[in-house]
């Protein structure tokens, strides 16, 4: 049979390194004939080569040198030599430089028109190399997100802004707010690019830090002089409508920003700190798509008990966890599920983070004397089927809450506790009696959000049983063998070095039982109630930990992090 292998072309040299044979390249080819993508991509999408393959080979029949950006990084201060339309429209980037030579990763080397104008304009002799398209793609993304502005803060309320930012130059003259402006708009931006939830500028001895919290975790991503941290935060104040000449006492504020089309509420909150004021920034999209229980990585078992359990026609359902572990989530999602036009809902929150078309949501306000309790006793009176709670604080939501379960209504709240086990207690010590807790309580579901390995660059290795033993004595041997492969953090630019990308649910749910119901009224332990709730089918927080680090789905570090 006839070569069909064109002598020199990248095909050619895949097939001398050993990459592919020949039958791989014809199969490929076969399918060219239907799909019209570049051969490349169709030999990488069946696994016979990888993208670093393909970059590899092509940097070897270009004569130009292959690079990891993942490894070597993007020095910005070279990339800023181009602007971030010619970035795009050329698929190109200055990585770094050395003397007089600009080193950029381009995805065609051999761009002589492109390379010419490179170096018109910056005056540098431009060498091409070469890096795999899913790299050059991410920085090239990474640096229009560093650049891009901001549309508009406060809309429909700029009269106020300006009225604030006269009021700001009369108090300090001497603050120069361009760059300030320019700063927070910066990081606004690349957080809202890189899905930060908060935002975090804070004053230390000589400097101003600022972090992003991405996937519940903080990550520092600069810091400047302390001099400018005087005008970033009257920056701030202006934008969420405080007071700028007030840096005694601590602030709260809100603002709106858009971008890309996308709208952003920001809530703000500046908290005064020996070196200065302190600003936190949470960052909510408004009509971002909602999620639902599908959207949620329950476990099978889980979800059948705790789908079981919303739909009762009356009752009282928890929702538990600490700060960020994803309970308005969860609530959000279950609301969707139950929510339809024969039923009336209603929620409680503080503040409303959601907004739910065909749900009527009500604001707390406690400075007008609109708490939890007081609004539910109202509510109650308005004929609704289900409630939610956004959170039970004091003895007396959950009482309400737990005569509400029993009137015929279903409530749906969460509470702070570590686990399932543990609300039950927690609601006795806050003086709901236990046979009320019998009578209403219908499950509790704890959870907690572990972040998941990126998988473009998670890596797995070996550990020997053990070794793991050690780490996790309650880790289960069953079928596995002297070593155990397990998945771990590398970091690349597509998951900003970090080793992760996203975040997963970890539940435990605990169903009451009439066994259950028994403990509860003879007010045993937490121990007692978990125990219990083991033998009768409950997977623990830790269990279903367990179980994601031995699929690779995190890390033996991230669990430890996230569950004790």
């Amino acid at each position: 049979m006839d070569s069909i292998v064109v002598p020199g072309s990248i095909c050619a040299k895949l097939i001398e390194q050993g990459v592919i044979t020949e039958a791989q390249l014809r199969e490929a080819l076969e399918i060219q004939k239907e799909d019209k993508t570049l051969i490349g991509k169709i030999l990488i999408r069946l696994g016979y080569c990888t993208e670093e393959d393909v970059a590899r080979v092509l940097a070897l029949k270009t004569g130009f040198d292959f690079v990891s950006i993942n490894e070597i990084g993007v020095n910005m201060g070279v990339a800023s030599l181009i602007s971030p339309d010619m970035a795009v429209k050329n698929n190109i980037l200055p990585l770094y430089q050395e003397g007089r030579t600009l080193f950029v990763a381009m995805r065609n080397p051999n761009d002589i028109i492109t390379i010419d104008n490179l170096h018109l304009m910056t005056g540098y002799e431009i060498r091409p190399v070469v890096a795999t398209d899913t790299e050059l793609a991410t920085a090239i993304d990474n640096f229009v997100n560093m650049n891009n502005n901001l549309d508009q803060f406060n809309e429909g309320d700029d009269e106020r802004e300006q009225d604030a930012v006269a009021a700001a130059d009369a108090a300090d003259a001497r603050i120069d707010d361009k760059p300030a402006v320019m700063l927070v708009n910066q990081v606004i931006n690349n957080a809202i690019k890189t899905g930060a939830s908060d935002i975090h500028i804070e004053p230390l001895e000589r400097s101003m830090r600022v972090r992003l919290r991405i996937d519940g975790v903080l990550h520092e991503i600069m810091q400047n002089p302390i001099k400018m941290h005087a005008a970033v935060i009257s920056r701030i104040k202006v934008i969420g409508g405080m007071d700028i000449a007030e840096r005694r006492v601590p602030q709260d504020g809100r603002a709106t920003v858009k971008l890309d089309n996308r709208t952003f509420d920001i809530r703000i909150a500046i908290l005064p700190t020996v070196y200065g004021e302190k600003s936190v920034m949470r960052l909510l999209e408004r009509g971002s798509k909602s999620v639902t229980l599908n959207d949620i990585k329950f476990s099978e078992k889980q979800r059948d008990y705790f789908y079981k359990a919303i739909h009762m026609p009356y009752g009282f359902v928890l929702v538990t966890g600490p700060t960020g572990s994803g309970k308005s989530t969860t609530l959000y999602a279950t609301l969707s599920e139950v929510a339809d036009i024969e039923k009336h809902v209603i929620t409680l929150e503080d503040p409303v983070e959601r907004r739910m078309s065909g749900i009527c949501q009500v604001q707390m306000n406690s400075k007008a004397g609109m708490t939890f309790a007081s609004a539910l006793r109202s509510v109650l009176r308005s004929d609704p089927d289900i409630v939610m709670v956004g959170e039970i604080r004091d003895g007396e939501t959950a009482k309400i809450a737990v005569e509400s379960a029993l009137t015929g209504h279903m409530v749906f709240s969460t509470l702070h506790t570590n686990d399932s086990s543990g609300a039950i207690s927690r609601l006795t010590e806050m003086g709901v009696e236990p046979y009320l807790t019998t009578s209403s309580l219908v499950g509790v579901l704890a959870q907690r959000l572990v972040r998941v390995l990126c998988p473009r660059c998670k890596e797995e290795y070996n550990i020997k049983m053990e070794d793991l033993l050690r780490i996790i004595p309650d880790f289960p041997q069953e079928g596995c063998g002297d070593e155990v492969t397990l998945c771990r953090p590398k970091g690349c630019i597509s998951c900003n070095n970090t080793g992760y990308k996203g975040r997963q649910g970890v539940f435990e749910f605990l169903r009451v039982t009439d066994s259950m119901r028994e403990l509860i009224l003879k007010e045993a332990s937490t121990a007692d109630i978990k125990e219990l709730a083991i033998s009768e089918g409950m997977q623990t927080l830790r269990m279903e930990g367990i179980d994601k680090v031995k699929n690779g789905i995190t890390s033996i570090e991230e669990l430890l992090r996230v569950i004790a």
